[in-house]
């Protein structure tokens, strides 16, 4: 493959996983908590998230289609479980829960919404399947094309390491005005997977 398919590779991906957009949500997600325990989640995030893009990378649509479950079923699906975590953002349920259970941990959003459908979600997991099946199986170029994967992770991993920095800057003030537009946009972003499964579903053979 030439070089110019996989500088495409690295700006779909950069593009679809989003890490820039991510860091905030991931602040407004891990709000409160100490440093070690934030940082934990984003490596834990970024391990599943890995882990599942992998796995589609490598065995495509076949793992869908083994128990019967298409694309679009798995986009709806994936964007009804990101408007339930957008009305936890918009209405605080998660600071009301913390507050009812003072001694308990509070909840860790590494696996979801972080891991999937934010980083591993349907977009990406498409465009791996995608990717890789441009290469024509040669075994170079789907190692090259998750080598292109796990730096579009990396450098996620590392705008979420300086997280703490970012929710400084805004203060409390300022993380409750994103935690609530955050909110908002994932509340549409989650209208619109569940929009896009729908009309991939009705579109004709």
């Amino acid at each position: 493959m030439e070089l110019s398919f996989y500088i495409t590779a690295f700006v779909t991906l950069f593009v679809v996983i989003d890490p820039i957009g991510l860091t905030p949500l991931f602040v407004a997600l891990t709000k409160g908590m100490p440093r070690d325990r934030r940082n934990g989640v984003g490596y834990h995030a970024l391990i599943i998230g890995a882990i599942l893009l992998t796995l589609f990378g490598l065995f495509g649509e076949a793992v869908l289609g083994f128990v019967g479950i298409s694309m679009p079923a798995f986009r709806i699906a994936g964007g009804i479980l990101l408007f339930l975590t957008a009305l936890d953002m918009l209405f605080e349920r998660r600071t009301q829960r913390r507050q009812g259970q003072a001694d308990a941990h509070p909840p860790d959003p590494s696996v979801f919404p972080l891991a999937t459908p934010l980083i591993a979600g349907p977009g990406a997991i498409a465009t791996m399947i995608l990717l890789t099946g441009e290469t024509g199986g040669s075994f170079t170029a789907i190692l090259l094309v998750h080598l292109v994967m796990f730096l579009v992770l990396g450098l996620t991993l590392a705008l979420f390491l300086m997280a703490g920095l970012l929710e400084k800057l805004l203060g409390d003030v300022g993380g409750n005005v994103v935690t609530r537009l955050l909110g908002m946009l994932l509340a549409a972003l989650s209208v619109q997977f569940v929009v896009d499964g729908i009309l991939a579903l009705t579109q004709p053979l």
